[in-house]
C-alpha cells in the first residue's frame, strides 16, 4: 500500500528484456533504501514492483535497486517505455506511522493516459489527459487519482478525460514536469469511487 506522496525522483540505470521478463535496475540516493529488504514493494511511476537486488554504489551516495517486471505489467503500464536516463517517481510502501498524506494507492495501473494538452502558467501547469472509455466513468470532479504514482486532484471532466493542475511543488517532486505532448503516464483510480460505482451498477444490474 501506497500514499501516492512521491519520495524523490530515481534515474533508470538499464532496461534488459529477456524471456518475457524485463530487468530494470535505477539508481536512487541511498538514504531511500534504508532497511529495504528484498521482497519490498517499491512504486515506480506507481507502479508495485517487488525489489529483487539491492546494490550499494562504492561512493555510497546512490544505490541500484533491481526489478523484475513481466509482460502483463508492460503491456498495462509505461515502463516499457523507460530507457537509460529516464526519471522515474519513487515511492516506498507504507509502514506503521506512515503519515497518509495523499490517499490510500494500491500501485496497481488500470490503464494509462494521454497527455492531450499542456498549458504553463506563471505558477502552475495545466495539463489534459485522455482515457480509454471504459475508465471515464471512475474520474470524478475533485476526486482522487493516482497519475505516476503521484496523488492528484481532478480538474475538469469532459468525454474524452480530464484537467490536471499541477503547483510548483509536484512539478519540482515528480517526473510530471518533464512531461510532453503524447506520452503516456500511469493511472491509478480511487479505489473508493471503483468499488462504489462498481457495487452500484452490479445492484441495479440484479433489479432488472
Amino acid at each position: 500500500m501506497f500514499t501516492g506522496i512521491i519520495q524523490t525522483q530515481a534515474t533508470v540505470e538499464s532496461v534488459t528484456n529477456t524471456d518475457g521478463i524485463m530487468r530494470l535496475i535505477i539508481a536512487v540516493n541511498t538514504p531511500y533504501v534504508a532497511q529495504l529488504n528484498l521482497g519490498a514493494s517499491i512504486a515506480i511511476n506507481g507502479c508495485c514492483l517487488t525489489v529483487v537486488k539491492v546494490v550499494e554504489t562504492a561512493n555510497n551516495d546512490q544505490a541500484q535497486v533491481y526489478f523484475d517486471v513481466i509482460d502483463e505489467t508492460l503491456a498495462l503500464t509505461n515502463l516499457g517505455k523507460l530507457k537509460q536516463g529516464s526519471l522515474v517517481n519513487y515511492e516506498r510502501s507504507v509502514t506503521f506511522g506512515t503519515e497518509l498524506g495523499g490517499h490510500i494507492v494500491s500501485g496497481h495501473i488500470h490503464c494509462v493516459a494521454s497527455i492531450e494538452q499542456i498549458v504553463k502558467q506563471q505558477n502552475n501547469v495545466k495539463m489534459q489527459l485522455s482515457i480509454p472509455k471504459q475508465w471515464q466513468k471512475y474520474v470524478l470532479y475533485k476526486g482522487f487519482v493516482a497519475i505516476n504514482g503521484a496523488s492528484l486532484t481532478v480538474g475538469n471532466v469532459d468525454e474524452h478525460g480530464f484537467w490536471l493542475h499541477l503547483i510548483p511543488e509536484t512539478l519540482a517532486i515528480t517526473n510530471l514536469s518533464a512531461a510532453q505532448l503524447g506520452d503516456t503516464l500511469n493511472i491509478e483510480v480511487d479505489q473508493q469511487t471503483y468499488t462504489i460505482i462498481n457495487t452500484v451498477e452490479s445492484y441495479l444490474s440484479q433489479q432488472g
